[in-house]
């Protein structure tokens, strides 16, 4: 096992690694090593070029077509339809790298080193940015060690909680945002339960059964069959347990209405308060309306000052670590705006703490 990162800190790799530098990302399917990087790319209005290695069968897919210069009498390639020919640079992305047959993988060997095929340079400022699963239930091809020096590798491996960040700003179902904040380990299946024509749960595939419950009010036997199908049998009995038995308050009715709903967070243990918070500062984070903001915030002051009162602090700390991270730039900004009584109290929970 190489460098471990996240989506945070891959962020922060692509946007500092200079673009003579290869990247390798190497990670499980599905959990969203492709759709980061397009995404990441997209946002810096970059051109880029997707190449799937492991459904290319010729070298002639990447490099071209031979074609008889009849003037200079020599055999040339015409470049391939993605090749940019009006010098702007791109992003190439290879995906599936460990999945192209050996004669991809030379062709490869040149491009990586040189930013050339047949002859054609990549313009300036091109970068190449390649894809591989892990795992033996994958039919791999072994990679070159001189091919895999080419490249910075890094093993990708995102949290569950910037998942549901990012569930969150995409607006899959609640319900199933609620259900793996609870259950985190359903977000991906283990390694061994990846075998034979058994399906099983990954992020994609819950971006999916969110697709199917969109018009859903009320999960029946048909529907746990459905869900069966994207995440698997075990995930979706799971899930489907979950809705009929488990009672959560939802984090937005908090952020609404705190004092209508101060009982039930009373009855609340640590690791539910926490599971809230998490809750309540993803909704902050993905809000773009600044009333809704404000009134988020005007609640979230109601909250902690019942937390303080009721020196409920294993909530606070965490929520406090929740404040002084990274991952939620935006609510910072809104309780720092909207709420100096929050800020200061945090301040003196910290200082009380450092005593």
């Amino acid at each position: 096992m190489g460098i471990k990162i996240n989506t945070t800190e891959l962020h922060k790799i692509l946007e500092i690694t200079p673009a003579g530098h290869n990247i390798m990302l190497v990670g499980k399917h599905g959990i969203g090593k492709s759709k980061i990087i397009e995404d990441y790319f997209t946002g810096q209005s970059k051109r880029i070029v997707t190449l799937f290695l492991g459904q290319m069968s010729d070298p002639g897919d990447i490099i071209g077509l031979p074609v008889l210069d009849t003037v200079a009498n020599k055999t040339d390639f015409r470049p391939p339809y993605w090749f940019p020919e009006d010098g702007t640079p791109i992003v190439l992305f290879l995906d599936e790298l460990n999945r192209a047959r050996p004669e991809i993988l030379q062709t490869v060997m040149d491009l990586t080193l040189n930013r050339t095929l047949a002859g054609k340079r990549l313009p300036e400022g091109s970068q190449i940015i390649s894809a591989v699963n892990e795992g033996e239930e994958y039919q791999l091809t072994d990679l070159d060690p001189a091919l895999l020096s080419r490249f910075n590798v890094y093993y990708f491996s995102p949290t569950p909680n910037e998942w549901l960040l990012w569930a969150a700003e995409n607006r899959l179902d609640s319900r199933i945002i609620d259900f793996i904040e609870k259950n985190p380990d359903c977000l991906d299946s283990p390694a061994s339960e990846d075998t034979g024509m058994e399906k099983t749960a990954d992020r994609r595939s819950w971006h999916r059964v969110s697709e199917l419950l969109a018009p859903v009010e009320k999960v029946n036997k048909t529907i746990e069959k459905m869900i069966a199908g994207v995440v698997g049998v075990s995930a979706a009995l799971k899930f489907a347990n979950y809705l009929t038995t488990h009672y959560s308050i939802d984090a937005k009715k908090i952020l609404t209405d705190f004092e209508k709903h101060r009982q039930t967070v009373e009855t609340m243990p640590a690791h539910e308060l926490a599971v809230l918070n998490d809750g309540m500062f993803r909704i902050v984070e993905t809000e773009d309306k600044q009333d809704k903001v404000r009134k988020y915030v005007k609640n979230i002051e109601a909250y902690i000052k019942w937390l303080r009162e009721n020196k409920r602090n294993e909530a606070i700390a965490h929520w406090t670590t929740l404040f002084d991270s990274e991952t939620y730039p935006k609510t910072k900004i809104a309780v720092l705006t909207y709420s100096p009584y929050i800020f200061q109290n945090i301040m003196d929970f910290i200082k009380h703490i450092n005593l």
